[in-house]
């Protein structure tokens, strides 16, 4: 994903919520946890991870649902599309279902993660992959091996 193919623009599937995205993520990944294959309805959820001061909302407002835990799950109160996570503790991110993005081809998960809990049947072209969740100190290593894979990375249009 590059500069000059940002703003990118996404909507739940009944484009009552839009939202904006203007700034590169710093990583993106699939999360195969069970919690994300229930509330995807899906093997695994993609995302995104955008500085919050690159991600708005344009259209609608957003309500929270999942769990209702820590980690703030949003959704679109008409087609209860689940839309981004607002992860605990980590106010400067915002975590997109990148698969919600006009362009979700250009998000390509570099890492996965809880494949402990992966359907056996699921692949995916991460680079990186995780049982559970990476260490925090694993987390400069990644962001910058992200980067780097972005940037060699084909464009798409």
């Amino acid at each position: 994903m590059s500069a000059d193919t940002l703003p990118q623009e996404g909507s739940c599937r009944c484009e009552h919520v839009r939202f904006s995205v203007s700034a590169a993520p710093v990583i993106t990944m699939a999360c195969h946890c069970t919690g994300c294959q229930k509330m995807s309805s899906s093997a695994f959820s993609l995302s995104a991870l955008i500085p919050a001061s690159g991600f708005t909302v344009t259209q609608g407002c957003p309500v929270i649902g999942g769990l209702q835990g820590a980690d703030r799950h949003y959704f679109c109160p008409h087609c209860m599309s689940w839309l981004f996570t607002r992860p605990h503790g980590i106010d400067e991110f915002v975590n997109v279902r990148a698969t919600l993005l006009h362009n979700a081809s250009a998000y390509v998960p570099f890492m996965e993660t809880w494949t402990c809990e992966k359907l056996a049947w699921v692949s995916t072209p991460a680079v990186e992959s995780f049982a559970q969740l990476p260490e925090p100190q694993e987390f400069p290593r990644l962001l910058q091996a992200y980067a780097e894979f972005s940037r060699s990375a084909p464009a798409n249009p």
